[in-house]
């Protein structure tokens, strides 16, 4: 059956009073032949959408292009079905709210987004969800057996879920069942508790849906999400669990002692880490190591070897904590005894504070902000702790029994490999820069640059334990969108419930690896000829091996590199002496888009000159795109991405980044084409940076006036 295309247009909003209506309804018709035009002054009511779906059955219209506002809005309303192709026009936010009503650039502006959305829907093809033809899973498997672990475990079997816990070590509870008590879990959060690790494994063991492994060993991953197949070595021998999701929660090992003897580590056996005091409470004794006499007055030193440029540059989370626990301890077992506590900054998050008040309500415990400048050996066993006092701004001298180190935490998987997976790009999650794993850790806290594998706890950041455990249920819970969202043949976030899927033509691979090594998320392995080989589970649809391939093979059904050129071919370009340049915007649909869409709702007057399209991310640009521009006679070329980098990051980890290395080879094709280098730019942009479209737009069209038309405008 031939392809039916049906064009409806939104005059309300203020569309109607700022654009040209007729004219679009010519361009649909009369340039591009729609079965089916019509305006509505409420497109977006149920009158309007009972009409749509009228005329889908009786016209046959399998494509629908709708003209009025974001895509971002009225999704459910503009739904019709999966046998329907919706293509969104912006003209609202992009066009009617952000340029000069009834003005002749404004009604140009308006109908080549117009062209470009009906060319973009005539080039789109129909989708089908993924069938891998394998048996999916649902089952997660939680990696790590203490209190995090354990927590993530429990959460997912109580929602159903089969669940298979791996521990390395004989027995459940991981840190948590080292400690004399835990910090207070509820009001009045004052009262230290018994850590829980028991009554939480007896839960686990009694229920059904919940599988233990205890000292077991992974032997490999490989697959991906509701096809991972991990192969397990445990006292019974070796066996293989296909699995749909993976939790990783195996915590975090303290920062070696060994690197601390600029604090007395080494130096002295009455120097110890805050480990060697929590044995020491389960003793039952606090003592000197050197003599094992009773240690009367401990110091702790906070901060060791955190927030330090020469050794963990980042704060702990739960050094603070620890010491506050570890000083009541000191307290309770010997009343007679001291407690000082040394700190840069006490950092108690939340209802921790409480816990922090009681302790300075005790007369036993000293606390003060200091920076710490030397611990030494003293007579007879003591230990000399030498600081300047930040409060009194006056130095200070303090003899200790015993001084405590609290020192930092990093996280485990640094020690080894952990889920040894048969990846291309490595066989763990990729690290950060401090070691833990890497992710866009702003909008998806729990996800790991590996499709369906989600951190939790202290090896996804340093954090206390009721985030842990706040943790261990987030990431469970994410697992559970896995493998629900990807046994339905869909993606996972950002593009959540894409079903779209790149397709390679591979007749045409020159095998140059680009993509696989490109791709952030590993999607892509290869053989030994370094022909890409797709696991799509694992994609999350982002594109940027489209973005990657100098030959094109990469394409989706509904987003394609030929998609997007004959998009730029559709716009209509002023000859030069009509003194109307263009500029061709790729803006990526994450932050990029809702920021101009924000832009709009603020009323900001931006160029009517400026072709804006939106992309799934600025990885996915191919390079041809700003060729086949410049061609085609468009003055310049302005793309706007996510910001990277430590404190904020692109969705799709590495696609802002990778685009901005690639645009240093179009200053080489511009030379090639006698151009200004100035004619290309990047920006990146956060999504509650729209106040400053309307200086940048400005600023590069004061430049494309500046440098002149493009040359090749015209031919």
């Amino acid at each position: 059956m031939d392809s039916a295309q049906g064009v409806y247009i939104c005059t309300g909003c203020g569309i109607g009073e700022a654009i040209d209506v007729e004219k679009l309804e010519k361009v649909a018709s009369s340039e591009h032949s729609a079965k089916v035009v019509r305006t509505d002054g409420f497109l977006c009511g149920p009158e309007a959408a009972d009409r749509i779906r009228r005329d889908i059955e009786s016209e046959g219209l399998d494509r629908i292009v709708v003209c009025a506002c974001s895509m971002r809005a009225c999704t459910e309303q503009f739904d019709f079905g999966k046998g329907t192709m919706v293509e969104r026009v912006n003209v609202r936010e992009h066009v009617a709210w952000t340029q000069e009503p009834r003005n002749e650039d404004t009604d140009m502006l308006a109908q080549d987004y117009l062209r470009m959305g009906i060319v973009k829907s005539q080039k789109s093809e129909p989708l089908s969800p993924y069938e891998s033809g394998q048996e999916m899973s649902r089952t997660i498997l939680v990696v790590g057996g203490g209190m995090t672990g354990m927590t993530a475990a429990l959460a997912a079997a109580r929602a159903g879920y089969k669940v298979v816990l791996v521990e390395k070590e004989a027995r459940l509870g991981g840190e948590a069942a080292t400690l004399l008590k835990q910090l207070p879990s509820k009001p009045p959060w004052t009262d230290l508790e018994d850590p829980g690790v028991t009554l939480l494994a007896s839960r686990l063991e009694s229920s059904e849906n919940v599988t233990i492994k205890l000292g077991a060993e992974i032997l490999k991953i490989k697959g991906g999400p509701c096809l991972f197949d991990l192969s397990l070595r445990t006292a019974s021998g070796e066996e293989t669990i296909r699995i749909g999701a993976i939790v990783l929660a195996v915590g975090h090992r303290p920062y070696d002692p060994g690197k601390l003897a600029h604090l007395g580590y080494g130096q002295s056996k009455n120097v110890v880490v805050s480990a060697d005091l929590e044995r020491m409470a389960l003793d039952g004794r606090i003592v000197r190591p050197s003599d094992g006499k009773p240690a009367r007055s401990v110091v702790f030193v906070q901060c060791a070897g955190s927030r330090d440029a020469g050794h963990l540059p980042y704060c702990s989370a739960v050094c603070c904590l620890t010491s506050l626990r570890q000083a009541s301890y000191v307290r309770s077992l010997d009343p007679g005894a001291t407690a000082t506590i040394l700190y840069r900054d006490m950092r108690t998050l939340g209802l921790y504070e409480h816990y922090y008040k009681k302790a300075q309500d005790d007369d036993g415990v000293f606390l003060t902000r200091c920076e710490v400048k030397a611990v030494t050996p003293g007579e007879g066993g003591t230990v000399t702790v030498e600081a300047d006092d930040t409060l009194l701004g006056e130095p200070i001298l303090l003899e200790a029994d015993l001084v405590v180190l609290a020192n930092g935490i990093v996280p485990r998987t640094r020690e080894a490999e952990v889920l040894k997976l048969e990846y291309r790009l490595g066989p763990d999650c990729p690290e950060a820069k401090y070691g833990f794993p890497d992710s866009e850790f702003i909008c998806f806290p729990y996800e790991t640059r590996r499709t369906g594998i989600y951190a939790a706890g202290t090896v996804r950041q340093p954090m206390e334990p009721s985030a842990a455990r706040d943790d261990a249920i987030g990431a469970a819970l994410k697992a559970i969108q896995c493998v629900e969202i990807t046994s339905q043949g869909a993606a996972v976030h950002p593009r959540a419930l894409d079903i779209s899927v790149p397709d390679f033509f591979m007749q045409r691979c020159t095998q140059c690896k680009r993509c696989t090594e490109e791709c952030p998320f590993g999607a892509l392995d290869e053989d030994a000829k370094g022909t890409p080989l797709t696991n799509p589970t694992r994609c999350r649809r982002c594109g940027i091996c489209m973005g990657a391939c100098p030959e094109r093979i990469v394409s989706f059904k509904n987003y394609s590199v030929d998609m997007v050129a004959n998009m730029i071919k559709a716009c209509e370009v002023p000859p030069e002496e009509d003194e109307k340049p263009r500029v061709l915007g790729l803006i990526c649909e994450n932050d990029a888009y809702p920021a101009f869409d924000l832009a709009g709702a603020s009323r900001l007057r931006l160029s009517p000159f400026i072709r804006f399209i939106p992309v799934r991310c600025l990885g996915s640009v191919n390079i041809v795109w700003i060729s086949q521009a410049l061609d085609k006679g468009f003055d310049g070329i302005v793309l706007f991405g996510c910001k990277y980098g430590d404190d904020y990051q692109c969705h799709f980890i590495k696609g802002s980044e990778i685009c901005s290395t690639r645009m240093k080879n179009v200053g080489e094709k511009l030379q090639q084409m006698a151009l200004e280098s100035e004619r290309v730019q990047l920006h990146e942009l956060a999504v509650n940076e729209h106040a400053k479209l309307k200086q940048i737009t400005d600023e590069f069209m004061e430049t494309i006036v500046k440098v002149g038309p493009n040359p090749f405008k015209g031919f």
